[in-house]
């Protein structure tokens, strides 16, 4: 018999005295005994929403896929306005949305000066209109992964600084379009990530790397690529923040930032070795972006190792990196172990051993927290707070948007569809790191908004369809079928609840 709608409101309400029950013998979070959570616990005009990407979306919607208009760097797709079924989930669970907007969607040659696609930018006018008609606020991406294939056959993508001009040309169409009505832009999700998986382990488009380390790379240097790809979108943000700041905000009246995403370490030891190299780590990681953002350069540590693979940033670069942001967007999943490792690198130079820092999920045997379907995924609640707390210290406590928070579970399809619909661990996640967000604005962090990742189960980047995100489902082999799963109820009740 299939679970109906009031049946699941229940069991999220059980599930929620159960975490709180359970709580009182949990190592990872003893004090919530007693402690019930709700929108009320966060302060008045507290932000909640869904979060989605443009490409991770559009790959789901095959009947609407038209197969000759392949444009991007992940075979960009055009297709159809689907965006009203999602938007009615969105309005269900009572939620905000951040998405991003396809750079070549809108310019499918990657510049302003050869085309622009106008159907795509009535695309994106309807669905913004749409949600401001239905009392839903865009927060929206400017880039989200997506480099126009012409801009990587040209000169690279990111590996060029040509690319700081025409992400400058694009951000400013976006402007000028859409502008009028979204009044919170991001300019970058997770430059890391794009540097990472791009250019240093090749996992993620354009799949470049040292042949040493990964043999069926499509060429490259993992030891200055990534340095070099993160130059070019820090320049590129810069570039765009300045444009709006001085053209566009005093009109529009909007706020502009950039997403940047970070684990937080836990030092093995108290060793002073294995403390630096946590602290290494979290530079490598966030302070590779944020000191940058705030300071003009590099952090000290990674000036120091990296050496002259790590690009410099002018005078003029660095004036306008300094405080070019409104406010910062976190994506928070996962915690690590960091343990101090002199030799990590082999004498062969690449970023994931420049750091000299040994980052597992587990020491001794001791897992730091259980790991969801993804294997980098290592649930550690605690970690949300301390990484917050360390923002606040280091960096002038800043404006802060959580864009990104969540959880998957392997796609299952043995599982009925009743059994899907029952994650119950992510209910859990959901709720502690939740709770620890609570108490680290409680301790004086600027946390303005909170956006769960996803509002849909989709395509996963290099996981593919293995692996789901969403707090709705989607029924991949029928049609598309969209149910909401008992975490989208419970966080429909956890909205109404004061």
């Amino acid at each position: 018999m299939a679970l109906n709608h009031n049946m699941l409101c229940i069991l999220s309400l059980f599930v929620t005295l159960s975490i709180i029950t359970i709580s009182q013998t949990d190592a990872v979070a003893p004090f919530l005994q007693g402690f019930y959570l709700n929108r009320s616990s966060f302060p008045r005009g507290f932000i909640f929403g869904t979060a989605s990407s443009a490409y991770q979306w559009r790959t789901m919607f095959k009947g609407h896929f038209e197969p000759s208009r392949i444009l991007g760097l992940w075979s960009d797709l055009e297709f159809g306005p689907c965006y009203t079924r999602p938007n009615k989930l969105l309005l269900a669970i009572r939620t905000q949305r951040r998405f991003s907007i396809s750079w070549s969607r809108v310019l499918p040659k990657g510049k302003l000066s050869a085309d622009v696609n106008h159907e795509g930018i009535s695309y994106y006018n309807n669905l913004i209109n749409e949600l401001l008609a239905n009392g839903l606020q865009p927060y929206v991406t400017i880039f989200h992964w997506d480099v126009p294939q012409a801009l990587e056959d040209e000169y690279g993508g990111f590996l060029s600084p040509h690319i700081v001009d025409d992400f400058r040309d694009y951000a400013e169409l976006c402007f000028k379009e859409f502008g009028d009505r979204v009044k919170r832009w991001i300019t970058l999700n997770e430059p890391r990530s794009v540097s990472k998986n791009g250019y240093a382990n090749g996992r993620y488009a354009p799949g470049r790397c040292s042949d040493w380390l990964k043999l069926n790379c499509t060429g490259g240097d993992s030891g200055t690529e990534p340095y070099l790809t993160s130059h070019y979108q820090l320049l590129a943000h810069a570039a765009a923040a300045k444009l709006y700041k001085t053209k566009y905000q005093a009109s529009q009246k909007g706020l502009i930032g950039i997403t940047l995403n970070s684990d937080w370490y836990v030092p093995v030891s108290e060793q002073k070795s294995d403390r630096d190299a946590a602290q290494r780590a979290l530079d490598f990681m966030f302070g590779w972006y944020m000191d940058p953002l705030t300071k003009g350069k590099y952090p000290k540590s990674m000036r120091s190792m990296v050496g002259n693979r790590l690009p410099e940033f002018s005078k003029e670069e660095a004036k306008q990196l300094k405080g070019s942001f409104d406010f910062l967007g976190l994506n928070y999943y996962s915690s690590f172990y960091a343990a101090n490792a002199p030799h990590q690198n082999g004498g062969r130079p690449a970023l994931q051993t420049d750091a000299l820092a040994n980052v597992t999920n587990q020491h001794d045997g001791k897992p730091l927290g259980p790991t969801a379907a993804s294997t980098w995924l290592c649930i550690y609640p605690r970690g949300f707070r301390q990484l917050l707390l360390y923002i606040k210290k280091q960096y002038n406590n800043p404006v802060i948007y959580i864009t990104e928070n969540g959880y998957d579970e392997f796609n299952d399809p043995t599982l009925s569809l009743d059994e899907s619909l029952i994650d119950t661990n992510r209910v859990d996640y959901l709720y502690r790191h939740l709770y620890y967000l609570q108490t680290a604005i409680r301790d004086g962090v600027n946390v303005k908004g909170y956006f769960a990742w996803s509002l849909l189960d989709n395509m996963e980047w290099d996981s593919g369809y293995t692996v789901r995100f969403g707090l709705v489902f989607v029924d991949f082999k029928n049609g598309l079928k969209r149910h909401p799963k008992l975490s989208a109820h419970w966080f429909k009740n956890f909205l109404n609840k004061s």
